[in-house]
This record gives structure tokens, sequence and C-alpha cells, in this order.
């Protein structure tokens, strides 16, 4: 054994952990709210589509299909949920990288919305 004196111990009790800065809780807030604004506005657009297209299959004398109540409900349902993941994945981060999650997650809502949109009432009724 070395009687080396280069020992790197810290008896202080301290650690070299790096900090990370926490995001005030006032800004945390404003940030979420901003985005459910958003997110909001998709998830009452879905069920609007859900509602008015099902009322368009009744005036056709049919009903929506299985997969056609499929994709509308997650329509609805898809902005609460990334909402929620996203929400819960930012919580603990600074404000730029939470703002990024936020906006990451309402692009996947946006683009199902798009698919949705896409898909139209022709293929989604019996």
């Amino acid at each position: 054994m070395s009687a080396d004196k280069t020992d790197n111990t810290d008896t202080s009790g301290t650690t070299d952990t790096p900090r990370t800065h926490r995001t005030p809780a006032w800004l945390s807030a404003t940030i979420a709210i901003l985005f459910g604004l958003f997110y909001a506005y998709s998830a009452w657009s879905g069920l609007g589509n859900l509602i008015g297209l099902n009322n368009a299959a009744q005036g056709l004398d049919t009903t929506l299909s299985g997969f056609g109540w499929g994709v509308l409900l997650t329509g609805a349902l898809a902005p609460i949920v990334v909402f929620g993941v996203a929400f819960w994945l930012g919580r603990r981060r600074e404000a730029g990288p939470q703002a990024l999650l936020m906006l990451a997650g309402l692009t996947l809502v946006s683009a199902i919305s798009l698919d949705i949109f896409v898909f139209g009432l022709g293929s989604l009724i019996v």
C-alpha cells in the first residue's frame, strides 16, 4: 500500500453533485396553464368531432363503426392523457425543458387531430 495523500474523500459530509435549478412554482403553473389552454381547446375540438360526426352519421341513417368510435374517442381523450404525461415528466425540470415537453406533447396531439380530419366521415361509418 502506498502512503500517497491523493485521497479525494470529503469529510465534511457534502457531496459534489451538480445542483439542479428548479422552476419556481408560479412559473411552472403559468407554463402549465398556458399550454393547458391549448390542450383544452384540442380536447374540446375532439369532443365536438365525436358529437358532430355521430350526428352526421345518424342523419345518413347509419352509425359510426367500431373503428370510428375508437378514432374519435382517441381524438377526445388523447389531449388529456398527453397533457398529464407532459406535466408529470416536466414537473421537476427547469422552465425551458418543461415548456419544450408541453410543446412536443401538443405537437403529438395536433398530429393525431390532423389524422382524424384526414380520415373523414366516409371511413368512420358502417
